[in-house]
């Protein structure tokens, strides 16, 4: 508003004065200045206050006597002496004419028919006709403000032209809004007085007068105000009007410039407060318009940053003398206040750099490093998100700015990895050859001090790692990954051309980095001490892992084991996010060559020795309390490599065939140095230190999940508890060391030193299972000594309680040791010491133990445990077999038979029935001996020791056992039931066996094999079923097999039909008993087999008729066979010897027992009644 700019506005001082009505400061203004105050100091004077305290009397008095002296106040007085509510009724009546008029100034009920201008119409009327006149015409311009839609319009207006009269118009109008603000708000009112010439000068002098309605005004000039302030006449005015009313009230500049952002209006106006902004304390660091273009482009609020960005870009076509011509201008001045000296285009030789470097050539002064990296990412996101293009003078300054070099400190290497990216993500600020070499210059320069500054800056992640990963994207072509490394470090996303990337890829790939140079370089580069999740930036890993997977390192023959194993082994908590991709694209490099052409182009893998080395000191040293050498990291890590790349080459078997290859697999002698289980326990414990476990895949799933699901049971896991209570916890503090010396003796003279020897047991319970591991082996090899008589119970509960905690930590080593050391006495047979791989090979050398184990409970509990998972590990173990050769052996089967046609494709389908077979017999044959440990012994049998004894303990150890095996395998319960076992067992195996019901599915089938032998096993078996599952299944299976036996009964012959009769007679009974409906049925089977018998001895038997007759009577009238009150049977049976009928006719024989059955049912039957 050029128009106003001859005219005095309100000073801050004084509208500071009015806010506080601070009458000491009001007597200090000059009269001009009190001038423009006098309306609201007037009305302040004469009105009633509500402030009745002595304090404010005298300020009024002072009030009354400033405006005593000044001439204008009578003019004011006469103004407030008019009636205002006549004049509101008449302003009110002329706002209806005008809206029924349709908004024509035809008629005026405020003002009658002017005769002269309005000037001077002004200039001769008395107080009330002032007001009336400029209520008239402030009425007129609101009306059409509020009918114009939005569109900006400029009322030509000579009452408030006119600069004779504009202070006499300047108080009718604060005037006029003081005593009529229901009929002019004052925000409407400074709406419409934008519209006019002066309009500026006016709103500050009315909110000066009325100093409270401040923010009220800014916020509605605001939220009317444009989105792009700059692109019309309108939203300039409006800009510069809020401009002068915050330069005469500073205080609130920056809650204004809020607003300006909460609405995104009138972004110049933001810009224009910034510029006008002057701190009270500088910042050194960052400059207030800086921090405010930052934030609008850098925030998280997506609306304000392209609000802002359409300022930025449409600003770009107007003249110079817009905000944003502003805004650049103090921007490119800051960047050069910050330049080093002798900065220009010219590019010294080698020896010139050299002496100048000396001399300080081109060095960033540290106090301006921050300021620096803020202003480049401010320029990046100016031309970057906003759109600006840069003029030749601000290229120019930003590229010497970026190809300085700064001090080095933290804050040095931010400046250059920033100025790097810059230059990747703008190449075009390089234009000409000058400035080409110039950043060739610099960037050699910074692949030279890259290790000085990174020693010096205490920094892990430098900017060298940088340069050598965009090296590597440049070689690979993947100008994707370099703009996401660009836009990551910026901070910003960027939309960069991958075209635009060609240059800096030329000089890149040809001048400063070949391939050669970056994998030889690469290696040279010291690993990362103490790599963790917490060191952030770009570090040599990142680009090692990219170095890896275009296999540059195999490509030119560079070894990288050894670096990789140094970083792995420089490794805390929590774990480095590229550690895991880091060891699988390693894996990927050793198994799979880089070219078919050349298969041998492959890396080394990590030596048997060096994964020792770093488990050696895992166990012994921390169980004793010492530091480890190598942390949980390290360890967990190289487990992670180890049991992923036996994963990855089993999967690799065919690819490795086709290409005549067949990398060495690490040996199971190193599978049991290492404490798997112990790491695994570990880790569990730190989930919070090693970091997200679902991102790492190391502490649940993964490869340890995969490779130990078959090795360790499920129950391991679940049993897993600490030590709790207050009293253990204690013990456990005041505890002192044990040598595991003293354990052999203490083992070697039992039974005399079993209190000594339980004091030490018991003192051991109190330790970690980590810090038992020094015990293991004293502990496994005195375990055949407690199979000697007479040793405690109690020594030999504590023996398996500690076993089953060392089985938490190191379960390979201690079942090879439990096993070894649990063999016969030597005086029977040869010992031999098995290894892991026999056991896996053959897990029935567990049972070939000590027979004292098989009734010895605790011991037996162990055997039990180390059976079942060597069982799981031979499945793993076979599985893993099959696949390692198999296609080696499909491919040289393929190779034998060339030439060969319609050669049948089946040794694969033959090695897979073949191991099936074999896990099926050794599962079989481990249940098998099992049962056969459950029968006493005759000595045993002699006995009567009831259910608290060793047999039973153990009879409930190994039925827990088979339960198990029976739900994860039922085919391994199917196939032992059709081997049959011992009618003795059955009792037990169907009472102690939950799982056994499952035996119902398939006793159909075993009653339809052709053998006697299983057909009686089955219905034996299901006799006992019946009794312990009475259930409708257990029902339609007895009927099938009572059908059976009708069915045989005409068709074996006499002698295979005793040996069948004999045994099952009795599950007769058991059936009845189980299920009452089969009585008819079994008793016409018992009838109809004694018939059949009794035809055969009719002519040796002369008693069979009346026999049968007896039956008949039994079948028809069972209640009739017990006397009433349970006497004597009405039907006596004759009292035979067991001379007579062992030596009797067997059809005699077995007409006998039928007999027998039936009176057994029968009283079965009355006495569940």
């Amino acid at each position: 508003m050029a128009d106003s700019a001859g005219l005095q506005f309100v000073s801050s001082y004084a509208f500071e004065a009015m806010q506080k009505v601070d009458v000491v400061r009001l007597a200090a203004l000059s009269d001009p200045e009190l001038r423009l105050l006098l309306p609201c100091l007037v009305r302040m004077a004469l009105c009633a206050p509500a402030d009745q305290s002595q304090s404010w009397a005298q300020d009024k008095k002072l009030i009354l006597r400033l405006l005593s002296g000044v001439e204008a106040v009578n003019s004011i007085v006469a103004l407030l002496s008019v009636d205002f509510h006549a004049l509101e009724q008449d302003a009110r009546k002329e706002q209806q004419l005008r809206h029924k008029a349709g908004g024509s100034n035809g008629e005026s009920i405020l003002v009658s028919q002017l005769q002269h201008g309005l000037t001077l119409e002004f200039e001769h009327s008395d107080p009330l006709r002032r007001l009336r006149l400029t209520l008239s015409e402030l009425l007129a311009i609101m009306n059409k403000v509020a009918d114009s839609n939005g569109e900006f319009f400029l009322k030509s207006s000579e009452l408030f032209e006119s600069p004779v009269y504009l202070e006499e118009v300047a108080d009718v109008l604060c005037i006029l809004q003081a005593e009529l603000p229901s009929l002019l708000p004052i925000v409407d009112v400074a709406e419409a007085l934008l519209h006019v010439r002066n309009g500026d000068w006016f709103l500050c002098l009315l909110v000066a007068n009325v100093p409270d309605s401040f923010n009220e005004v800014c916020r509605g000039l605001i939220k009317n105000g444009e989105r792009q302030d700059e692109e019309s006449v309108g939203g300039r005015r409006r800009t510069e009007a809020l401009r002068q009313l915050c330069q005469m009230n500073p205080s609130q500049a920056l809650n204004i410039r809020a607003m300006v952002v909460e609405e995104c209006h009138l972004p110049g106006l933001g810009v224009a407060l910034t510029l006008d902004y002057k701190p009270d304390t500088a910042d050194e660091a960052v400059s207030p318009l800086v921090s405010y273009v930052s934030g609008l482009l850098l925030g998280t609020n997506s609306k304000v940053r392209t609000w802002f960005s359409m300022f930025i870009r449409n600003g770009q076509q107007r003249e110079s003398s817009s905000v944003l011509w502003q805004m650049r201008r103090q921007l490119l001045l800051e960047l050069v206040a910050i330049l080093p000296r002798s900065r220009s285009t010219h590019v010294p030789n080698d020896g010139d750099m050299e002496e100048e470097g000396a001399s300080g050539y081109s060095g960033l002064r540290e106090e301006f490093v921050v300021k620096a990296s803020a202003l480049l990412r401010l320029y990046c996101a100016l031309m970057g998100i906003a759109g600006l293009r840069p003029t030749d003078e601000e290229a120019e300054q930003l590229l010497q700015l970026m190809t300085s070099r700064p001090p080095a400190t933290p804050a040095g290497v931010r400046f250059v990895s920033l100025s790097f990216c810059k230059l990747l993500a703008f190449p075009t600020l390089v234009s000409t050859p000058e400035q080409e070499q110039l950043m060739v210059m610099w960037l050699s320069w910074m692949i030279k001090e890259e290790e000085y500054f990174e020693s010096a800056a205490g920094v892990s992640a430098s900017f060298g790692e940088m340069l050598l990963l965009v090296a590597m994207y440049f070689h690979s072509n993947q100008l994707s990954s370099i703009i996401e490394l660009v836009c990551s470090t910026l901070g910003m996303k960027i939309a960069i051309k991958p075209s635009s990337l060609s240059k800096m890829k030329t000089i890149f790939t040809q001048e400063i980095f070949t391939e050669q140079v970056v994998t030889a370089h690469a290696v040279r580069v010291a690993v990362t001490n103490n790599l963790s999740a917490n060191i952030t930036g770009f570090l040599p890993i990142h680009c090692i892992y990219q170095l890896l997977r275009s296999r540059a390192f195999t490509k030119h023959k560079v070894s990288i084991k050894d670096w990789i194993y140094r970083q792995l082994c420089e490794t805390t908590t929590p774990i480095h996010t590229q550690l895991i991709p880091l060891i699988d694209a390693y894996i990927n490099s050793i198994l799979t060559p880089a070219s078919k052409a050349n298969p041998e182009a492959t890396n080394q893998p990590i030596t048997e020795q060096e994964i020792l080395n770093v488990f050696q000191s895992s166990q012994g040293e921390a169980s004793r309390g010492g530091r480890q050498r190598y942390s949980i990291t390290t360890q967990l890590l190289i487990l992670y490599y180890i049991l992923s790349y036996e994963e990855n080459l089993l999967a690799s078997t065919k690819q490795l065939a086709l290409m005549q290859r067949k990398p060495k697999s690490y040996s199971a002698a190193l599978m049991d140095q290492i404490p798997i289980k112990y790491l695994v326990t570990q880790a569990q414990g730190l989930q919070q230190e090693l970091g997200d476990a679902q991102k790492h895949k190391i502490l649940v799933g993964g490869k340890l999940a995969n490779n130990l699901s078959f090795s360790y049971p499920v129950e391991d896991w679940v049993c897993e508890e600490e030590v709790t209570g207050t009293l253990p916890l204690l013990r456990r503090m005041i505890l002192s060391k044990i040598n595991s010396s003293v354990l052999c003796p203490a083992f070697q003279k039992l039974p005399s030193s079993s209190p000594r020897l339980m004091r030490i047991l018991e003192h051991l319970t109190l330790l970690s299972p980590g810090d038992l591991i020094p015990y293991a082996e004293a502990l496994t090899a005195s375990m055949a000594l407690l199979l000697e008589p007479a040793v405690p119970r109690r020594i030999l509960q504590t023996l398996n309680k500690l076993w089953m905690g060392l089985n938490t930590v190191m379960p390979r080593r201690l079942w090879v040791m439990t096993v070894n050391a649990l063999q016969p006495s030597a005086k029977l047979l040869r010992q031999q010491r098995y290894t892991q791989n026999d056991l896996m090979v053959d897990p029935l050398i567990v049972l070939r133990c000590d027979q004292r184990v098989y009734r010895c409970p605790p011991l037996m509990d162990i055997v039990l445990h180390m059976l079942n998972g060597y069982l799981l590990a031979s499945k793993a173990y076979l599985h893993c077999h099959l696949k390692e050769t198999a296609d080696f052996d499909r491919q040289n089967q393929t190779v034998s038979n060339l030439g060969v046609p319609g050669q049948p494709d089946t040794p694969e389908v033959t090695r897979e029935e073949l191991k099936n077979a074999l896990l099926s017999a050794q599962d079989s044959a481990a249940v098998q001996i099992l049962l056969e440990v459950c029968l006493p012994t005759s000595e045993e049998q002699q006995l009567e020791g009831g259910l608290l004894s060793d047999l039973r303990e153990v009879q409930c150890l190994i039925c827990c056992l088979l339960h198990q095996m029976f739900i994860a395998d039922p085919n391994i319960a199917k196939l032992v039931h059709f081997q049959g076992y011992p009618q003795a067992l059955l009792p037990l195996t169907v009472a102690g066996i939950p799982s056994i019901h499952i035996c119902l599915d398939f006793i159909p089938e075993l009653l339809a094999q052709p053998q006697l032998e299983k057909q009686i096993f089955a219905i034996q078996l299901l006799s006992y079923l019946c009794t312990q599952y009475a259930l409708p299944k257990s029902l339609s299976v007895a009927r099938l097999a009572i059908s059976v036996m009708g069915t045989l009964l005409t068709v074996l012959t006499r002698a295979k039909r005793f040996s069948f009769f004999m045994p099952i007679l009795p599950c007769l009974v058991a059936f009845c008993q189980a299920f009452p409906p089969l009585y008819d049925d079994v008793a016409a089977l018992l009838v109809q087999v004694g018939q059949v018998c009794a035809s055969d001895v009719a002519t040796k038997a002369r008693d069979i008729d009346p026999l049968i007759a007896r039956l008949q009577y039994l079948k028809e009238k069972p209640q009739g066979a017990v006397a009433p009150g349970g006497g004597s049977s009405k039907l006596s049976l004759p009292q035979r010897t067991a001379e007579e009928l062992g030596g009797a006719d067997p059809d005699v024989q077995l007409c006998y027992c039928v007999e027998a059955t039936f009176m057994d049912i029968i009283s079965s039957t009355l006495h569940g009644l």
